[in-house]
């Protein structure tokens, strides 16, 4: 069975089983195995981020040759990156304003439901965060310890230090630089080998992650925000499956289903983590080996998507703040609407280094427009649910991203002589073909 249907019957085992059998049965504590499986498969992911995502940025601007043609890439990713989000936020306004579910029956909901507290967990994480930290991010750009930002896998640091060592690696004349070359370039296939070794257990991972959220939440804590999940979910799936695929087929002219094909299994441990950044060496793989484009491309437009480009994120964000201003009654003007919109391209740059970074940035947009921050508990509800879908969106846009500027740099293998499977199943390094 290919790995896709796989994870894919591992999730529908994981609802199957997580809410017949709960947090525990016959004595034995479900819900604690499921973390500890679940918490060994996601720590194996992030085990491989900053040593493959090194190596592969610096042989892959290594293998460009210029300064030059790193900041065309470079400004074409962020162009993107900055459209993509734009189109995400936009589709939550008139998503929003078209449904309107914080109004229930002609009234706000804060009429007719009790807000819950929001907790001293969250009030805790939220104490001391001002809007200004947000625009820290460049701040990050350049660690004072690269090791330290390793550790702390600080994703903006590491990729700018790793594509100032891919130039100069261009520019010295030692004559030892090839054999620099090389070692990063076999560091890179090592991690490949490794992903593909992890991946074999992604579908026990999978099952352990998503049996547990159901266990102990249940998919019972939706119905009191039935009206907003599903607002938000046509959000992701409006963006996810009609913006996106028209963007990639009028840039590409390439198809969106056979695109949709090859990042599949991503998109599935994706939704499965909840995380941008432990994806990415199955995102990597998925594109180099499924996709068609170049490791060189890949290496560099990824990571800086999962630290960058947060799609999911940031309409989610959008769709929560007018939810609460429509919950407690306030009509927001259309100037209002554009600030928020601003607002959420802002801090959806800056989530990926923040805990909880959608309800800090969400408490953020919530302060500025004056709005009551105790309504944040009726996101709690929903949230970790949404949260996986909003991730495989966020995964989703970088991928198309890659695709896009692979097309742009002239790679006309891309979605072109697919084989799903190839390498896949035998292991072999991605983007052997394309050094070869």
């Amino acid at each position: 069975m290919a790995l896709h249907w796989q994870i894919l019957t591992a999730l529908a085992a994981a609802f199957l089983v997580g809410a017949v059998f709960g947090t525990e049965a016959a004595g034995i504590p479900l819900l604690s195995i499921y973390e500890f499986v679940g918490g060994l498969f996601l720590d194996a992911l992030k085990m491989l981020i900053v040593p493959l995502i090194t190596a592969s940025i610096i042989t892959g601007v290594a293998s460009i040759g210029s300064a030059g043609g790193v900041g065309q890439m470079a400004g074409r990713t962020v162009i993107y990156y900055l459209f993509s989000t734009t189109l995400a936020v936009t589709t939550a306004l008139m998503v929003m304003n078209l449904f309107q579910p914080g109004i229930s029956g002609g009234q706000p909901l804060s009429e007719t439901v009790a807000l819950p507290p929001i907790g001293d967990e969250v009030s805790g994480r939220l104490e001391g965060k001002e809007l200004s930290e947000f625009f820290n991010i460049l701040r990050d750009m350049v660690p004072a310890n690269i090791v330290e930002a390793g550790a702390e896998a600080q994703m903006l640091g590491l990729i700018f230090f790793s594509v100032l060592f891919g130039i100069a690696l261009t520019r010295a004349t030692s004559p030892g630089m090839q054999t620099v070359k090389d070692f990063w370039a076999g560091v890179q296939d090592v991690m490949v080998q490794i992903t593909h070794w992890v991946m074999k257990v992604a579908p026990i991972g999978v099952f352990a992650l998503v049996a547990g959220v159901i266990a102990e939440s249940g998919l019972s804590v939706i119905l009191p925000m039935i009206d907003f999940f599903l607002a938000v979910v046509m959000g992701l799936a409006i963006h996810a499956l009609v913006v996106l695929p028209l963007v990639l087929w009028l840039v590409t002219r390439r198809s969106p289903i056979r695109f949709m094909r090859a990042i599949w299994p991503a998109l599935l441990v994706a939704f499965s983590t909840s995380s941008s950044a432990g994806t990415l060496p199955v995102t990597l793989q998925a594109l180099t080996q499924r996709a068609g484009v170049s490791r060189e491309t890949s290496s560099f437009v990824l990571p800086l998507g999962a630290t960058i480009n947060m799609d999911g994120t940031a309409l989610y964000e959008c769709a929560a703040v007018l939810f609460i201003a429509q919950a407690y009654g306030v009509d927001l003007s259309l100037s209002m609407q554009v600030l928020i919109v601003v607002l959420a391209l802002v801090t959806s740059v800056g989530v990926a280094a923040v805990p909880s970074a959608s309800l800090v940035a969400i408490a953020l947009i919530l302060g500025v427009l004056g709005l009551p921050l105790e309504a944040m508990g009726l996101l709690l509800v929903v949230d970790r649910l949404l949260d996986m879908l909003r991730t495989s969106v966020n995964v989703y846009s970088d991928a198309t991203g890659a695709v896009i500027i692979a097309k742009l740099r002239g790679e006309e293998r891309v979605l072109m002589d697919t084989r799903p499977d190839e390498g896949a199943e035998t292991g072999e390094p991605a983007g052997a073909a394309e050094r070869g």
